[in-house]
């Protein structure tokens, strides 16, 4: 099957005077003790579009047919785990040969280079978190930053066999769920890890950055939330009245990161505080409770629950009638960073 040409959408409502002012940012270290670890989405986040969908349009089960299995996903048809085997089973193509097409419809967020040298540079974690595929999300990093920047980020993703000649594409799911990967999990398994390894016992400040209702399950375990202007997390946040910050470029997210680090290492000083105080420790602890209902599930719309929360929602409790501590401490983060 021939390639089908595809023009990346341009980057809209950023002008270039903006574009230069954000190549300006420093990537030193801003100096500040609060330990802060950032998670993202991938397709949509990083970069403009998603690598699934370049595969699928070319070489697999094409856009008509994607529209389709998309739409049997957000109905309760099928699940996603269900519709993705078939999206990727439909591949007919090597592995080069596919990374060949997706390098050239692929565009990276413009400021995202700079964002990664200012975490890197304040020893900051960063990591993908996606429901795609390892090996390609890997060889697409490793071709936009080059290998030596690209190790420093942990992709956490579901792996998968791709044979040779590339007439079968397999994934192998991380977790044993109708979603494969459980976003939810895997941030929480990171934030356990990291308090057995903290020697002082401080609690890291969880930034997460998406575009899609699908990065939910992983939002609701942030402390500050990022979604991409525009799209569909931040419409589904404003419609529900959830806190975050919006984005046109990861330069927006260095510069609110930077501010809201600053804010919290003040406060724990300003209030004669321990060091390794955290605030929003308890949000995290309730959050993660195996009998609590997320915040961000209780207000997620009737339509989008089985979807987005398949596990949760079988058993769903009423929607909460005043915003919870989390949301409201969650609200004044925000607040502060404005």
């Amino acid at each position: 099957m021939a390639p089908v040409t595809i023009t990346p959408p341009a980057i809209q409502g950023i002008s270039l005077s903006s574009l230069r002012r954000q190549s300006s940012l420093s990537t030193s270290s801003i100096g500040t003790k609060r330990k802060v670890i950032c998670f993202s989405d991938f397709d949509g986040t990083i970069f403009m579009q998603d690598t699934g969908h370049i595969l699928f349009n070319n070489f697999g089960c094409g856009s008509e047919r994607r529209k389709i299995l998309d739409e049997q996903i957000y109905s309760g048809e099928r699940t996603f785990r269900e519709v993705s085997e078939e999206m990727w089973g439909s591949l007919d193509v090597p592995f080069d040969d596919g990374f060949e097409v997706m390098k050239e419809a692929l565009e990276i967020d413009s400021c995202f280079h700079t964002f990664h040298k200012f975490c890197i540079n304040n020893d900051i974690p960063f990591n993908v978190i996606s429901a795609g595929l390892k090996p390609v999300l890997r060889r697409v990093l490793d071709h936009f930053l080059g290998e030596e920047e690209s190790k420093h980020i942990e992709i956490v993703a579901n792996d998968a066999t791709i044979s040779s000649d590339g007439s079968q594409w397999k994934p192998v799911w991380l977790h044993d769920t109708e979603l494969g990967h459980d976003k939810a999990k895997s941030i929480n398994d990171y934030k356990d890890s990291a308090r057995l390894r903290a020697d002082d016992g401080t609690i890291p400040m969880i930034v997460f950055i998406g575009d899609g209702v699908s990065d939910l399950p992983a939002a609701q375990e942030a402390d500050v939330l990022f979604a991409r202007r525009g799209l569909r997390l931040e419409e589904y946040c404003v419609e529900n009245k959830l806190p975050y910050i919006p984005f046109d470029t990861f330069a927006d997210i260095q510069r609110e990161v930077t501010k809201i680090a600053k804010i919290d290492d003040e406060k724990t000083k300003g209030q004669g505080l321990p060091s390794n105080f955290n605030p929003r420790a308890n949000m995290w602890r309730r959050v993660s409770s195996k009998t609590a209902i997320p915040i961000f599930a209780a207000m997620t719309p009737k339509d989008e629950k089985m979807f987005v929360w398949p596990e949760i929602f079988t058993q769903l409790k009423a929607p909460l009638n005043d915003p919870p501590l989390e949301v409201q401490e969650l609200s004044a983060v925000a607040a502060l960073a404005a």
